[in-house]
Formats: C-alpha cells, structure tokens, sequence
C-alpha cells in the first residue's frame, strides 16, 4: 500500500484556518474561544494521531485479506476514485449513525462531541480508541467488492479533510444548491447541537443527501440557539476523563446490571436503561415534542438526562 495520508498534507492548512478563525473570534465572537477547551482539543487530535499509528495497522490488516476474496478487480480507473469516494461516504454514514445509536461505539465516538464551544479546534477531538470498537468493519464491503485497501484509504482521507471546515460558527448558510447536497456548518452544527430536537440528526461526512434518504435530515432553526456538547456535559478538562468517561460509564452500568440486561448497555442506544431511569435521544425528541404539541419553534429549554445520552 502507498505511504500517502492526504491529513498529513493538509496539516498545515489545518493550523492557518483555525488561526484564521481564532482572529474573527477575537473581533466577532470572542466566547467561541475558551484556552483550556482548545488546549483539549489539540491533545485529543495528538493522541488519536498516535493511537492511530499504533493500533491502525490492524484495520490494514484486515481489508489486505478481506482483499484476497474480492468479487471484481475494480483497479485504479479515474471513475473507480470517483464512486470509492461515494460509496466510502455512505459507509462513514452508517458508521456515524451507529455511533451515536449503540453504546459500545458511542462510548469512543462521544469524544468528539464533548467540547462544549465549536470552532475548528473541535474538529481535532477525534476518538482515541476507534480501532478498538472494530467500526472499520463498516467498510469490508468496499474492499469485497474490489476497491483497493489504498484507495480507500486515500479516499477517506480526503472525506477526513473536507469535515475540517464544516465545524464552524463563523459561515452561515452556504448557496441553497450546495445546502441540498452537500454538508455544510449550517448542517454540522445541528449534528453537535443537544437541543432535543437536533439529537441524533444530520450524520453525513460530505454528502447530506445520505441523511435526507434515510430520514435523519434536520435544517438548522435560525430561532432556536444551539447548545453544543453532550447531554449530560462533562464539566471538566481533564484529559484522560474526557477520553475514557463514556468506556468507565458503560463498563459500571454492564457490572451493576442484572445479567439478561448486561449485553443491553453494551449494544442498545446510549441513555437506554432496564429499569427506566434514563432517556434515550428518542425518549428526548418525544418529550419534546409532546410539551409543545408537535411545533417547531420553541424557547430554548434545558432536558434532564442521565450519564450515557448522545449529543
């Protein structure tokens, strides 16, 4: 496989926007900065860089051999790029979607989401133990039909860097041609707001028609701030708890559990509890929906949930 990681080339790019965006804070939105939540930010985005070199070559591994059992030599024709980068798309929405539906890969996925400001130092808090939760195995289909382990690489690298610069306050809303198809800050924001009618919405990586066919589509409310972070906030900036409080969570949860519930918290929806105490984003939605009769635009309110809800 080739040495070449699109990331890596687009580092520098990285820095200048937030840097760019750091001084438009400074003279429009100076809140959208907190030190200690940035600082966070960035240690989030060395240790998956790090985890990722340790534990990523499993995952390379695997999609080599799955690869010896491919159904077409596809090869590396200029439309092969074109309709990986598609299909690549659609498996990271999926992946996406179940991150926030089963526990076992929110608890790695809520890293990203557990920054209460979003800037583009928020899209550095990437998980550290994604290889763990097996999630690439979302993607094997790719590599059955024949699409090279490489390219698919190449290409989720390139959908890596096109989510960059959709974790923003500081664009509105894109021309409405681009809105309709393709994801944009206006789209992401709702994605990472805990407002109860934005939980569990908008799971796309570059494309947002994935969410419009399959029913998770919801438009930015222009009347309605957003609340970002996660339901239940964390309230701290140690590291290794922003890291790891979702895995401990859950891990309590399975031990104190009778044993008919135990693989229940491992593989329900988070905030999902045997006994009820609990809401889960659906159960938050229809709360919400139900106090004000179904409308839309509504007063900013502030649902009660427990530790292991989504954002």
């Amino acid at each position: 496989m080739p040495n070449f990681s699109p990331v890596d080339y687009a580092i520098p790019a990285f820095v200048l926007l937030v840097l760019a965006e750091m001084l438009w804070a400074w003279k429009r939105r100076p809140e959208a900065y907190e030190p200690k939540d940035t600082l966070t930010s960035l240690a989030f985005g060395l240790g998956s860089t790090v985890a990722g070199v340790l534990f990523g070559g499993f995952a390379v591994l695997v999609f080599l051999a799955a690869y010896e059992y491919r159904l077409f030599d596809i090869g590396w024709a200029w439309w092969a790029w074109i309709a990986c980068f598609v299909l690549d798309d659609l498996a990271y929405y999926w992946i996406h979607r179940a991150g926030h539906r089963v526990r076992w890969f929110w608890a790695s996925h809520v890293n990203h989401h557990s920054s209460q400001h979003y800037n583009l130092s928020t899209a550095l808090r990437q998980s550290w133990t994604g290889a763990f939760t097996l999630g690439f195995a979302f993607k094997l289909p790719l590599v059955l039909i024949g699409f090279h382990p490489a390219m698919i690489a190449v290409c989720a690298g390139f959908n890596l860097i096109y989510q960059f610069w959709i974790h923003t306050e500081a664009v509105g809303r894109m021309p409405r041609w681009f809105e309709a198809v393709m994801n944009t800050p206006s789209h992401h924001r709702v994605h990472h707001a805990t407002n109860p009618r934005y939980l569990d919405r908008n799971y796309a990586g570059v494309f947002i028609v994935w969410d419009r066919m399959f029913g998770t589509f919801e438009p930015e409310n222009d009347e309605e701030r957003i609340r970002y972070g996660i339901v239940r906030q964390l309230g701290s900036f140690n590291l290794l708890w922003s890291v790891f409080h979702e895995w401990i969570g859950m891990l309590q949860d399975i031990r104190r559990a009778p044993w008919r519930h135990k693989l229940s918290y491992l593989l329900r929806e988070p905030g999902w509890s045997h006994d009820g105490s609990r809401e889960t984003s659906d159960m938050i939605r229809a709360r919400w929906r139900q106090r004000h009769g179904g409308e839309r635009k509504v007063p900013n309110e502030n649902p009660i949930a427990a530790e292991g809800e989504p954002a």
